[in-house]
């Protein structure tokens, strides 16, 4: 990173009970701008990338987690203060709910069935989680960032925004199996997972098979796929099938590429298999959709 182009940015706070508090972040710069906020072990923080992306570092810069366009990502960890400290890209949206556990538990106290780590067992225990921001959750966000009513609602309007948003993001699919534990609760397992992920995308024009991704990370393919589809939520080539067709969308828009060099670029042999797979993910090939952006 150029520190050249690293300048301190801001953020809009807005703290709408005692313990709640929204933040919403946008850097419309062409700099990567620094969001630093102290936040104790008594919180659990919930960011929402609704454009572009961000970086939080954490350890003194030990450790980083990296928060990508309409993503997700839940942090709390009740042993050790988590601040914020965060390089935000440009072009980057954010909106933030900070809340302390037992503003939290107040809130969820008859669904702690659910919401694993509200349990007696994991109270105790460090959860990270991220997740897609739904179009419905999109929504929300967008009129937290947007906002412009008058002044002396704001604080209603943002309760009433946070208490959805919230609601949003716990809701289960009715199909969900209630029993299921959403997260894995062994650290080893999650970096484990992490690493998957990591390997399918770096490697996605020519991603392993799953036995051999198994192999690679140390996890049985039963537990690489229920812990893939715990921490992301799909299995692991429809995650893969959705980033492939996201960078492709983005290449697509840089201008950069043809119809069938970004088919190679994201691992399709001939244009034709790219050309069905995108129009299976956009509803449209790609060359409409090239001229769309132009129109």
């Amino acid at each position: 990173m150029d520190l050249k182009n690293v300048v301190k940015g801001s953020l809009e706070e807005t703290e709408i009970d005692e313990g709640f508090l929204v933040m919403t972040y946008q850097n419309e710069s062409n700099n990567v701008e620094i969001i630093e906020r102290a936040i104790d072990s008594s919180f659990i923080q919930f960011h929402f990338c609704l454009k572009g992306f961000s970086k939080f570092i954490f350890n003194e810069g030990r450790y980083a987690l990296d928060i990508l366009e309409e993503n997700s990502l839940l942090l709390y960890n009740p042993q050790r203060d988590l601040p914020m400290h965060m390089e935000m890209q440009p072009n980057s949206w954010l909106v933030s709910i900070v809340i302390s556990i037992k503003k939290f538990h107040g809130l969820f106290s008859q669904e702690a069935g659910y919401i694993t780590f509200l349990s007696n067992d994991n109270k105790d225990k460090k959860y990270y989680k991220d997740g897609k921001v739904s179009p419905s959750m999109a929504i929300v966000l967008t009129q937290l960032i947007h906002y412009n009513l008058n002044s002396s609602i704001k604080n209603l309007y943002f309760k009433g925004k946070a208490y959805e948003l919230l609601s949003l993001y716990f809701n289960r699919s009715e199909d969900a199996n209630i029993e299921q534990c959403p997260f894995l609760v062994d650290d080893t397992n999650v970096m484990k997972i992490r690493k998957a992920k990591d390997i399918v995308i770096s490697r996605m024009a020519e991603p392993p098979t799953l036995q051999e991704l198994s192999e690679e990370i140390g996890l049985n393919i039963k537990k690489l796929k229920e812990g893939f589809k715990q921490i992301y939520g799909d299995t692991v080539y429809s995650f893969l099938f959705d980033y492939k067709m996201e960078v492709a969308r983005k290449l697509l828009e840089s201008t950069d590429y043809n119809v069938n060099e970004v088919g190679l670029k994201v691992g399709y042999s001939t244009s034709s298999h790219f050309i069905v797979a995108f129009k299976k993910k956009y509803g449209t090939t790609p060359k409409k959709y090239l001229m769309s952006l132009s129109s």
